[in-house]
């Protein structure tokens, strides 16, 4: 995750402190209706436990960083749009490859990539579902796209589209694109992805008691 910003960064807008600041509207997605928001908000707790801030720490970050969001988006096509389309706040907080969509959809030099000193790793994930290869014979062609997705043609090709290689050496033919990040999963600092459902965005769980509009 990493912060999309207007371009010249008028509100010279570096790393996650500053979007705690009062003269800084954040535009995010919904954690509870979609993964971008989710991943978002996971990025904004963990940084302050990559920092080697406690839990109390990070829910007192959060707490103000959604203070500064003027709206929730539904999803992340909603939310590039409440940002670029109706210019709706200073930052929005979003996958990295998402940099290559708006400059798809909106034209290049409308949007400057800032990248925090720490964030979260998001993977798009992947697999081969064994009842469906098997009925259509597949299996073969399944494993082989799989492979192809780690070989260094296919990481040349995600590089294309903004997603960060694991590649290392294709990694550094690209550095002026992926500039280095702390990373951190999700594992790390809660469990897993199930157990931060259940904890921060369930019904009653931490994102509901930061997150009230109004107040």
């Amino acid at each position: 995750m990493l912060f999309l910003v207007r371009h010249g960064n008028p509100k010279n807008i570096k790393d996650w402190d500053d979007l705690i600041r009062p003269d800084v509207k954040v535009v995010v997605v919904n954690p509870k209706t979609g993964g971008n928001g989710r991943m978002a908000y996971l990025a904004a707790w963990g940084q302050v436990r990559a920092k080697g801030g406690s839990d109390a720490q990070a829910a007192e970050f959060v707490g103000k960083l959604y203070k500064n969001v003027p709206a929730l988006a539904r999803g992340g096509r909603d939310a590039t749009g409440m940002f670029l389309q109706r210019n709706l706040g200073d930052v929005l907080v979003t996958f990295e490859s998402e940099v290559v969509s708006v400059e798809n959809e909106f034209g290049k030099g409308k949007v400057d990539a800032i990248h925090p000193s720490a964030s979260l790793v998001t993977e798009n994930p992947v697999a081969i579902v064994e009842r469906t290869v098997a009925k259509k014979g597949t299996a073969a062609e399944a494993r082989a796209y799989l492979d192809f997705l780690y070989s260094d043609e296919g990481q040349q090709i995600a590089a294309k589209h903004n997603i960060r290689p694991r590649n290392e050496a294709i990694l550094k033919s690209h550095a002026n694109v992926f500039k280095p990040i702390k990373l951190f999963t999700v594992d790390q600092y809660f469990g897993s992805l199930a157990e931060a459902q259940k904890v921060h965005f369930n019904d009653g769980g931490q994102f509901d008691k930061l997150y009230q509009p109004g107040k």
